[in-house]
């Protein structure tokens, strides 16, 4: 199972609360609206950091998790019309695209 982690932060103005409300409201059911999520993608989700007193402040404003059986599932995603034209020009209107670090992975589960 391939897994991407993507990190992202809010577009300059707007709010955190904006940002979250966008992302789990807006986005995320575009993301799943299309037939290729349904098709491709494994796993879907969108995280939003909590206030943790003995932790260090977040570095990230969010967190989307993508999984893919393999990579040919992940190129037709991505290359897909409906992400391309749909999904994708909605990204630049909360993510800061220029501060996206992305982790991609394969996991082991240990416990």
């Amino acid at each position: 199972m391939l897994k991407l982690i993507f990190m992202i932060n809010r577009v300059e103005g707007m709010s955190y609360e904006e940002f979250v409300e966008h992302h789990r409201e807006r986005h995320a059911p575009l993301f799943t609206s299309i037939p290729e999520a349904a098709r491709y993608v494994r796993k879907y989700t969108v995280s939003h950091p909590l206030p943790a007193a003995s932790y260090p402040p977040r570095a990230y404003d969010g967190v989307t998790e993508i999984w893919f059986e393999d990579w040919a599932d992940h190129d037709a995603f991505f290359a897909s019309e409906n992400y391309r034209t749909l999904v994708n020009p909605d990204e630049a209107r909360f993510i800061d695209m220029d501060s996206v670090a992305v982790m991609v992975t394969e996991e082991k589960a240990v416990i």
